[in-house]
């Protein structure tokens, strides 16, 4: 009988001190060698017995990890059987390959697990908790040495962040989470994720989430380590909370709309279930745990978690729920504590109140509305609009793309995630063949310099009058040519959209992403970045090439000490340099895409 494949049996996570502390106690000799061994150990053949899961070394030597809770949470949960054990370089290697534990929400209700986002929850303190008047020395320390982990991985980048770097911001953030800075920790967490996912070629790491991950990790540290840190609500939502809280929410009477697949860097997947109460609020019910494609794509078919409701999330996203007791989070989180009691309940299709109010909300204001929230994977992201459908697009880097018409704004839809395990891709092409055919979707809105939409699901034909139609998943369901009424015959031939004079704020973006790809050296050579400045100051981004200019400096100015020798670079001034550039880009590229939604109806935007 041959041993499983390594893929076929995953490691159970580790927690983040654990890590820390295997790779902290070893000797410098070894820990030059961690990053390789590590690389070792992801192949080597894995069998599990019970909550044990063992990795042979070779044939007498093996590492063992005891995970009785599903995490291992102790130093010695790691076991080798090799002669230098327990201090070889194979237990702190196993660590590092393993995926990062999140923290076990504190609290005596067992609510529903929360989906991981691109961002933390960013709520205050629960109900009762008083708001603080400012961080505590214990907290500013905390956050300069998370500023510092995060400032070292960011000078050394991608391919220099390896297992020690990464050790020293798991180390940060489990001392930052000691002293209450959850979001900060959590954000920490995120960027080991998504060092880990790009130094292993993961298919689904994407080099902007990353970006926007260390840019708010960094901003976050910075605001608490200031002398002049804010206060009250400011200082809360900055700390973050240790678990999302839930407050009653009474009666309610649910209607489904649509599923969303979850694929978090982090390593949790699973479903969201967009639900729709009378008054007009949004509610989610989710299923999220540590997973990859294959639970995100199964995970519609799980039994819904809330009383003694007995439907899948597919089926609550074309029926409904009646829910006596519910409790619900500050961002629309149904909890699916003991005192919870629901029900099925029919459904309405997308044209029928109450559901059909939410497409007449003009788009203008869902646009403002998903701008100013800062997490992505909100209610308020979800756009609610109709289309008709132009044919694809051509674009460099982004072959599923279609062009659509939205109220006189020619739009370009992308699949809802890029994944191939999930039907986004599939789905899109099919549409994209098919001109002419109107939509009524529900889609999130991504911030670029002309109008762009995810799309998550849509009623074909409902745009038109044709009556009710069952809404598609676009994640789950797979479409066919049957399923699209009114489309055009002939499939339109690819269209090549461009902006009359595009602002090249990409320059500035490409710039901040190459230095966190590449480390400090990617923008530090003579004369690599006058171009981009050159470029930006004729396009009247001034502030953009000044900059450019500062991070170019921040990176190439080097001291020298008496015997001629360079001196260690800057780190704090570049990591400085590094998210004021970030930022400007971030809050610029807002502003572009809040302008190109506002052109006027009918006028050409590309």
């Amino acid at each position: 009988m041959t041993d499983p494949a390594p893929a076929d049996i995953a490691l159970p996570p580790v927690a983040p001190e654990v890590t820390a502390r295997l790779a902290h106690t070893l000797s410098p000799r070894l820990r030059k060698r961690l990053d390789a061994a590590a690389a070792k150990l992801a192949a080597r053949p894995r069998t599990r017995e019970g909550d044990t899961v063992r990795i042979a070394l070779d044939n007498d030597t093996t590492l063992e990890l005891h995970a009785p809770t599903g995490t291992v949470a102790a130093t010695d949960a790691i076991r080798c059987g090799c002669l230098l054990a327990p201090d070889c370089v194979h237990r702190a290697a196993l660590a590092a390959a393993a995926p990062v534990a999140e923290p076990v929400p504190s609290g005596d209700a067992p609510e529903a697990p929360a989906a991981p986002a691109a961002q933390p929850d960013p709520a205050g303190p629960a109900p009762g908790d008083a708001e603080p008047a400012a961080p505590g020395p214990d907290q500013r320390a905390a956050a300069t040495a998370l500023w510092r982990a995060a400032a070292a991985a960011l000078e050394a980048g991608i391919e220099g962040a390896g297992a020690l770097v990464q050790a020293e911001l798991l180390h940060a953030a489990h001392t930052a989470r000691l002293t209450g800075l959850h979001r900060p920790a959590t954000l920490a967490i995120a960027t080991v994720n998504g060092l880990r996912a790009a130094r292993a070629a993961d298919p689904g790491h994407r080099l902007a989430e990353l970006t926007a991950t260390v840019r708010e990790l960094l901003m976050v540290c910075h605001a608490l380590r200031r002398p002049a840190a804010p206060s009250g609500a400011s200082l809360a939502a900055l700390r973050g909370t240790a678990r999302r809280p839930y407050t009653p929410g009474g009666s309610l009477r649910l209607y489904g709309l649509c599923c969303e697949p979850v694929l978090a860097r982090s390593g949790h997947a699973g479903v969201v279930t967009w639900v729709l109460g009378t008054d007009g609020q949004l509610f989610a019910l989710t299923d999220v745990a540590p997973g990859g494609a294959r639970r995100a794509a199964d995970a519609v078919g799980y039994t819904v978690r809330l009383g003694d409701a007995s439907c899948t999330h597919r089926e609550l996203a074309r029926g409904g729920l009646v829910v006596s007791g519910a409790t619900v989070s500050p961002d629309g989180r149904l909890g699916a504590g003991r005192g919870v009691r629901a029900v099925r309940a029919e459904g309405v299709p997308w044209h029928a109140e109450p559901v059909a109010a939410l497409w007449e909300v003009p788009l203008p204001d869902q646009i403002t509305r998903a701008l100013d929230d800062p997490d992505p994977a909100s209610a308020a992201g979800l756009v609610f609009t109709d289309l008709t459908v132009l044919g694809p697009v051509r674009e460099t880097g982004a072959p599923d793309v279609l062009a659509a018409d939205c109220a006189g704004l020619t739009v370009r839809i992308a699949p809802g995630d890029e994944h191939s395990g999930l039907a986004h891709r599939d789905n899109l092409r099919l549409l994209a063949a098919a001109p002419g055919l109107r939509l009524r979707v529900i889609a999130r809105l991504v911030p670029a310099d002309h109008p762009r939409l995810r799309l998550l699901a849509a009623v074909p034909g409902a745009a038109a009058g044709e009556g009710p139609r069952q809404p598609v998943d676009l994640g789950y369901d797979r479409l066919c040519r049957a399923d699209l009424p009114g489309a055009g015959a002939t499939p339109a031939p690819p269209a090549d959209l461009r902006e009359a004079d595009p602002a090249p704020l990409h320059l500035l973006h490409r710039r901040v992403q190459a230095a966190l790809a590449a480390g400090r050296s990617a923008v530090a050579l003579p004369g690599s970045t006058e171009t981009d400045r050159q470029r930006l100051r004729h396009a009247g981004l001034s502030t953009a090439a000044e900059l450019l200019t500062a991070l170019h400096r921040a990176a190439a100015d080097r001291t020298r000490d008496v015997f001629g020798r360079l001196r260690p670079a800057d780190a704090e001034r570049f990591a400085l340099a590094w998210l004021a550039a970030a930022h400007y880009g971030d809050r610029a590229a807002h502003a572009l895409c809040a302008a190109a939604w506002a052109a006027p109806q009918g006028a050409p935007v590309a």
